[in-house]
């Protein structure tokens, strides 16, 4: 085997990798198509709401599997899609609300649901957006601990 039909090889397979990893991008861009009312939020804008606890409540929208999992804001309420509307009366509305998900999408559902109800909504994030930008808020929760049982 000579020198130079390896080299092809190798440039050939960084070719072909480099158009499957367009591809995943590409792929990963016309699904993460935003479709929601409520402004998707970066890092910078969801650190300047977190520096006013006094006028904001998160509402985080994922499964507790999910919070233990990926971690969460440091104070928020835990009310899923499927529960958030009859959830609402639970809900302060003299706050601005920020809604929480993986990736932003249950946040954005979640908060058009809220303003079509009357609520502020500032915005919707992703907390693994959020973290991926560099954001240092996201704690991890841990689950409590069930008691032993008395014999």
């Amino acid at each position: 085997m000579n020198l130079f039909n390896t080299s092809r090889r190798n440039l050939l397979a960084a070719a072909t990798l480099s158009l499957v990893a367009s591809a995943a991008v590409a792929q990963q861009a016309a699904t993460d198509e935003w479709k929601y009312k409520t402004a998707r939020l970066d890092r910078a804008a969801v650190d300047a709401l977190l520096a006013k606890p006094q006028q904001l409540v998160v509402i985080d929208v994922r499964r507790p599997d999910e919070l233990t999992a990926k971690g969460s804001f440091p104070v928020y309420l835990n009310i899923q899609v499927a529960e958030l509307e009859k959830s609402l009366p639970y809900i302060p509305k003299e706050r601005a609300i920020l809604t929480v998900s993986n990736h932003a999408h249950r946040a954005g559902a979640a908060g058009d649901l809220l303003a079509s109800k009357g609520f502020t909504v500032a915005g919707a994030a992703g907390s693994e957006d959020y973290e991926a930008q560099g954001g240092k808020a996201v704690v991890r929760v841990r689950p409590p601990v069930k008691a032993a049982s008395a014999p």
